[in-house]
């Protein structure tokens, strides 16, 4: 079973079992890829089912060495069962850290249950406490301060990592597509989910002397996307709520950061995407292909590990192909 999961799951099934280096080395390095990316499918509703994409995205790349940067830490995720959020729980884990993260109940069931096998499974052999898969709508206050409280009280009331990443998006042609409900919605999950996750989370940090918060953004928050218009303008208040909120903590000692990953392969493409642009997904960017969660989630182990970001605060990372941002 355990095998099988790994397998299931891209990641590689070894003989030994040390929390220190558990993953095996890697193939040779990634070619870039022809105007093809993958197969045309759509999944034409939101959110998206990692068990369901074709190709099944990478989750940790094979030769990863983890150095048990955040052993003893207790970390956050939202929106951690499936994609980037799948990638960075698993790494995280492997790293030596207790992971809990959200879910959507009733539509990402299975990839949540897939993910939390896996990190009971890292788990079992870092010595870390067992992992936390919590179903919650973190679109609203009550929801994000009960997601906080229960993970922190599992862990002697502390969190030391906050890892913001639940996101939604929708594709509309026009300005005038976008229903005030529909702006509601997009602007709940992917900026007040973070605002009010990291309002209740950092009273669990500055009392134990500092923590990370690391938030998702996209390049779009740079570059715009003419027919992602709603979710575009939560990424740039994403980069601009980091902006600030590193300024606001950085005397308590809780250092605020971000990734901003370009085409990622992530269920929420095929959830968002028509089948023609999902199969062209990624062949814009430089190195002419889509990027996996894999080769995202180190950028998140090193803006929490204060061994290697400890001077580092309000800043975003750029994992998007080689897309140059100026911002």
């Amino acid at each position: 079973m355990r095998a099988a999961l790994l397998r299931l799951l891209h990641l590689p099934v070894v003989a030994s079992r040390s929390p220190s280096s558990p993953l095996r080395p890697a193939p040779a390095a990634r070619a870039m890829a022809s105007q093809k990316q993958f197969p045309p499918q759509q999944q034409g509703s939101q959110p998206g089912k990692e068990h369901a994409m074709d190709p099944r995205p990478e989750a940790i790349l094979q030769n990863y060495k983890a150095a048990n940067k955040l052993k003893n830490k207790v970390a956050l995720v939202t929106g951690g069962d499936s994609g980037i959020g799948r990638a960075v729980c698993l790494l995280f884990a492997a790293e030596g850290a207790s992971v809990a993260f959200t879910y959507v109940k009733g539509h990402e069931d299975k990839d949540a249950e897939e993910t939390l096998r896996a990190l009971r499974d890292i788990s079992s052999r870092t010595g870390a406490r067992p992992p936390m898969a919590l179903a919650a709508d973190l679109g609203y206050e009550d929801s994000c301060r009960s997601v906080v409280e229960e993970v922190a009280s599992a862990h002697g009331g502390r969190i030391d990592v906050l890892v913001n990443n639940a996101a939604e998006q929708h594709e509309r042609r026009s300005i005038t597509e976008v229903a005030e409900p529909d702006l509601d919605r997009v602007f709940r999950t992917n900026i007040f989910s973070y605002f009010l996750t990291t309002k209740h989370a950092v009273a669990r940090m500055a009392p134990h002397g500092g923590g990370s918060v690391i938030n998702t953004a996209s390049v779009n928050a740079y570059k715009g996307h003419k027919t992602l218009l709603d979710y575009t303008s939560t990424k740039g208040a994403i980069v601009s709520f980091t902006r600030a909120l590193a300024l606001q903590l950085a005397d308590k000692g809780i250092r605020v950061n971000g990734v901003a990953p370009g085409p990622i392969w992530t269920p929420l493409i095929p959830a968002s995407f028509g089948e023609e642009k999902v199969e062209q997904f990624g062949s814009e960017v430089p190195m002419k292909r889509a990027g996996q969660p894999a080769e995202v989630a180190p950028s998140y182990v090193f803006l929490a590990s204060e061994q290697d970001s400890s001077y580092i605060t309000g800043q975003f990372l750029h994992v998007n192909g080689g897309v140059i941002v100026n911002g």
